[in-house]
């Protein structure tokens, strides 16, 4: 993923050019005085990023990913899932 900075003046005048950036998947920092205050991306990227959160946030996703890596998940093919009707 491609990050730029632009100054809030350059991003005033290349936001049409800007936005098109955050769709293709790149971060775009602005900044002011030298230092970044916001970032432009894509809504895709900010719901995935609060996708993640909610999974992190969840104790009972945190116990199923830890039990994957821990090798305690089992894995069954999708025609065992119908056998339970």
């Amino acid at each position: 993923m491609a990050r730029s900075t632009y100054s809030v003046t350059q991003a005033q005048s290349q936001l049409p050019q800007l936005l098109r950036q955050a769709e293709r998947g790149a971060v775009v920092g602005i900044a002011r005085r030298d230092e970044t205050v916001a970032y432009l991306l894509s809504r895709e990227y900010l719901e995935a990023i609060v996708e993640t959160m909610e999974i992190l946030a969840n104790p009972a996703a945190q116990k199923a990913i830890a039990d994957h890596r821990a090798g305690r998940t089992q894995f069954l093919p999708l025609p065992a899932l119908d056998a339970d009707e």
